[in-house]
């Protein structure tokens, strides 16, 4: 086989296979000439001439190639009586024996048991009833009182790239891609994997125990994935990590033939990011894909031939020849016998239909389509898939950033659960923080899919399309030790494992008590289980939303069915959030146990007019039960270009980049005016309109920069059809937004605090940046590090000591501000954290706060302690739909030092506040819940009043 590789020139495989057996006359003349020369020494050897029998040629290594023959059409299983192990071959000398007390034991499928969890040796020995004579003679075990805690395996990520995409991220440390070439089954992402990305700890704190590292999608075939397990070990080896590592993988090709064949895995990838790449189409893919496996299927047509020689005795035609072998082809070549498991980046319709039929071809399996945005779109083509339908590994509602996945919908995984097709939910990480993958079941579940499948796809599912069911994704006896307890229900939004344990070592460290009893080490968890929370949580029902995005092929009518300028009654309400006179937001409850009090709310052109008993004064009201719902405040989304992007990688869809003063850019045309965001919006987004109808109803966007200046931002209406439109935009202008750190082409930090100084120091009255310099503007400021956080609190009081003024500043982005929380709330500075939950992805970024179970407090948490002004926001455009969800994670994931209110402003009337809307809009719109206040996540938005546009609608 030849690889030729030359610039764009895709490579050429061609396969030249063994010599051609020898022709009959010359094998009979061989044989001739071989009797003859054992007849003349035999001969004259005195051993006599033995004509009763033939002689026969057998090479020396014979056996070895019997059994390497054999072995070819063997498919991976785990060793006989794996299951009845009692110490694991990843198991760590010294550590102890540990009984998990009363727990709610989720077994990996539809089956909980309540009683106790017994791990020894690495592995579990009893679950359910631990008998005592399993543990009251053995040294050192330790207790732990689960006090009814949710117990569950480890969740296993069939996605991810920690290790070869490492935080923070910085040249070097990053694995993922490589751009040699389109066709590479040779590359192994272990030969890349960092042991020292930050993010390993981080995830295992959310309960990830194990996870397959891919390399990325920037080719064809970009190579072997490995799966991994997360703690360190005592090697501090890449190697030590990986879970049942192929034979070989430490001693080449030397490996013991009869041993049980290991799973591999592979990635593939089609679709855009490869012919983006390569610079080429989707029919260039396909045809590598074939060119590729038509070179392996002739190395495996090779092989059979040779050991079909082998097998029967006919070492002479094989005398001359080696078992048919070539390092670049024999990931392939086990792939086509069914050695590995291929995890394949695929997005549409088309390019399913391209990797089917290659299956087909070759006649291959695969283990999962990866992203998959299109795949409950075509579910019979996916069942067509050789070998039967593959898993399909989604995100929850992560879609729309490029062409591929704009047809993405949150339905996809109950609506494939529906068709009986394996749903698997994945991180991507970093493109999500694994340390919350657990949260993409949460929302498939939210949006549908049955429960034990949402912590099925987490766990079980992900473990058996990687080939790990028999010692991963479940809790049986005889499976690896890795468990969780969790604080909560693990479908309950916000929750949080109370202790991780892979290989049975406990992997969060704290200081808990400890009570030594009977030659036992009782231990109790850090935090006790929050028992509200501790029932599976309602849902919503979205059936009809579901079965509107498969009629309309992934794109269904996403505006407001019903549009009233009227009277619309609303009745069995709970409670209303509003804004009083001091414009602090409170809640009026509704007691069902008064019967003078009907829970009603009356409201005229968007405004509420009646609350309590108001049916008496409706004429012709639209009447809409609530069910027990809510009516609150409208959430305001900032941190996104949401409004100036659709599709944030078609540059067609976009407004485009703001100008960079920095990099000299900014055309004369526009004489040093800054641009404005509102003058950019395109309404009627899908991203816009579907965080319409998650509660969102207002957005705030700076221009798009990747520089120094951005421009200023302007506020408008999620759910307006256009400018003209009364009440669409809220304000055209709300603050001037820079930003200050290693992004684009930025010059040093200090060459930008000193630009940032000229501007506010010599500006001229009548310009944008007087304004600012004299507080009538507020200054946002994107910005990570704490250090330059101090540095801009001395020049802010720099500057207000020259003009004698109160500069209005917001620190957005602002992962570091937890350390300066004194030093910004004492200069009346305001924080808006995008993300809420903090990554340390950047070196800026380094210093995160995580929060429990890491940390006591959260960055929320502690600012709001020193009394700054706090609120949330977002990076992503498609990450608006979630606000919600953000601050009711933020509520429950301060344990108690937050409340409601506090939570609820997070979202609302501090982003508003911070970022300049004038008193007048801060508290304009109201959203409706049906089912439940805006903390439960089985409450579903039905509606949104807008006193400023004067209706109120209904979906």
């Amino acid at each position: 086989m030849s690889i030729k590789l030359k610039d764009d020139v895709l490579p050429a495989y061609t396969y030249a296979p063994p010599p051609p057996a020898p022709h009959r006359r010359a094998r009979v003349a061989r044989l001739l000439v071989l009797a003859l020369t054992s007849y003349l020494l035999l001969r004259f050897s005195g051993l006599g001439l033995p004509w009763s029998r033939e002689p026969v040629y057998r090479p020396a290594n014979a056996d070895r190639i019997l059994a390497q023959c054999r072995a070819l059409p063997l498919l991976p299983t785990p060793p006989a009586n794996f299951a009845q192990r009692r110490v694991s071959d990843r198991f760590e000398p010294g550590t102890p024996p540990t009984l998990v007390v009363n727990g709610t034991i989720w077994l990996g499928e539809d089956q909980v048991v309540r009683g106790d969890l017994y791990m020894d040796g690495g592995v579990i020995r009893a679950i359910g009833y631990v008998p005592p004579a399993l543990y009251e003679n053995v040294a050192g075990v330790v207790v732990v009182q689960a006090e009814g805690a949710w117990i569950t395996p480890g969740i296993v990520d069939l996605h991810s790239h920690l290790g070869v995409d490492s935080a923070p991220s910085l040249d070097g440390s990053g694995d993922t891609n490589s751009i040699l070439g389109p066709i590479q089954p040779w590359l192994r992402s272990l030969d890349g994997l960092n042991t020292h990305d930050m993010a390993y700890g981080l995830s295992i704190s959310g309960g990830v125990t194990s996870a397959l590292v891919l390399p990325g999608s920037a080719d064809n075939i970009g190579g072997q994935a490995f799966m991994i397990k997360l703690r360190p070990t005592k090697e501090r080896s890449s190697n030590a990590m990986v879970v049942e590592p192929p034979y070989g993988l430490w001693n080449g090709t030397d490996v013991d033939p009869e041993a049980p064949v290991r799973w591999r895995h592979m990635k593939h990838a089609c679709g855009e990011n490869p012919s983006r790449v390569y610079d080429s189409t989707r029919m260039d893919s396909i045809w590598r894909f074939r060119q590729a496996y038509a070179a392996a299927a002739s190395m495996r047509s090779a092989q059979d031939a040779y050991c079909s020689s082998a097998l029967s005795g006919n070492w002479l035609d094989i005398a001359d020849q080696a078992f048919p072998y070539d390092l670049a082809l024999e990931a392939l070549v086990d792939t086509l016998r069914g050695k590995v498991k291929v995890n394949v980046h695929c997005y549409e319709a088309v390019d399913f239909d391209g990797i089917v039929r290659l299956t087909n071809e070759f006649q291959f399996p695969i283990a999962a389509f990866h992203h998959a945005h299109e795949a409950y779109l075509v579910p019979d083509l996916l069942k067509k898939t050789w070998g039967g339908a593959p898993a399909i590994a989604i995100f929850a509602t992560n879609a729309r950033y490029k062409r591929e996945a704009y047809r993405g919908s949150e339905f996809a995984a109950k609506i494939l659960a529906d068709e009986g097709i394996p749903v698997v939910m994945k991180s991507d990480h970093p493109v999500l923080n694994s340390r919350y993958l657990l949260y993409e079941a949460q929302q498939a579940y939210f949006y549908g899919l049955n429960a034990s499948l949402a912590m099925a796809a987490v766990t079980s599912t992900s473990a058996g399309a990687a080939g790990f069911s028999h010692r991963l994704g479940h809790l049986k006896v005889g499976h690896d030790a890795d468990v969780v307890v969790w604080d909560s229900h693990p479908l309950q939004l916000g929750a949080t494992p109370l202790q991780v344990y892979i290989d049975g070592i406990a992997q969060l460290t704290y200081a808990p008590e400890v009570v030594v009893e009977g030659g036992l080490t009782h231990m109790a968890l850090k935090e006790q289980p929050v028992k509200e929370l501790q029932v599976q949580p309602a849902v919503a029902d979205y059936a009809q939303e579901a079965e509107e995005t498969l009629k309309y092929d992934g794109e269904p009518p996403l505006g407001a069915k019903e549009v009233y300028e009227g009277e619309v009654l609303f009745t069995n309400v709970l409670s209303v959030w509003q804004h009083g006179a001091s414009n602090e937001l409170q809640e009026q409850v509704f007691d069902k146990q008064d019967p003078m009090i009907t829970g009603e709310v009356l409201v005229k052109n968007g405004n509420i007019v009646c609350t309590g008993s108001c049916a008496h004064i409706a004429s012709s009201a639209r009447v809409v039960d609530l069910e027990g719902g809510s009516l609150a405040p409208g959430l305001t989304s900032y941190g996104s270009s949401l409004g100036l992007v659709e599709i944030v990688a078609e540059p067609s869809t976009n407004d485009g980049r703001a100008y960079d003063l920095f990099g000299n850019l900014a055309p004369e045309v526009l004489g040093g005016k800054i641009l404005r965001a509102v003058d950019g919006v395109q309404f009627g987004g899908k991203d816009l309109l579907i965080a319409h109808r998650s509660g969102v109803s207002t957005v705030i966007t700076a221009p798009k920069s990747y520089g120094f200046l951005s421009g200023l931002s302007g506020a408008f209406r999620t759910g307006a059809w256009n400018k003209a439109e009364k009440g669409s935009v809220v304000q055209p202008v709300t603050a001037l937004h820079i930003a200050i750190g290693h992004r684009g082409s930025t010059p040093s930090i200090s060459a930008q605090v000193a630009g940032l100084r000229h501007l506010l120091s010599a500006s001229k009255e009548g310009d944008v940046w007087w304004e600012v310099a004299h507080g009538s503007i507020p200054l946002v400021i994107e910005v990570d590090s704490a250090d330059i956080m101090s540095t801009l609190i001395l020049l802010k009081q720099e500057i207000e000591i020259q003009f004698g003024s109160t500069l209005k500043v917001t620190f957005a982005g602002a992962n570091e501000a937890w350390m300066v929380a004194k030093n910004i709330a004492d200069d009346g500075i305001g924080v808006i954290l995008a993300p809420s939950r903090t990554y340390p992805g950047e070196w800026e970024k380094m210093r995160t706060l995580p929060g429990i179970p890491l940390t006591d407090e959260t960055n929320i948490s502690l600012l709001l302690a020193y009394n700054v002004t706090v609120a949330i926001g977002v990076v992503e455009e498609w990450e608006a739909r979630n606000t919600r969800f953000d601050a009711i994670w933020a509520y429950r994931d301060a344990h108690g030092k937050i409340s409601k209110r506090q939570a609820l402003e997070l979202v609302s009337y501090n982003v508003n506040k911070l970022l300049g809307l004038k008193e007048s809009s801060l508290r304009a719109d109201l959203v409706a819940y049906k089912g439940g206040d805006f903390f439960s996540t089985g409450a579903k938005v039905v509606g949104t009043l807008s006193a400023e546009r004067g209706v109120t609608e209904l979906f």
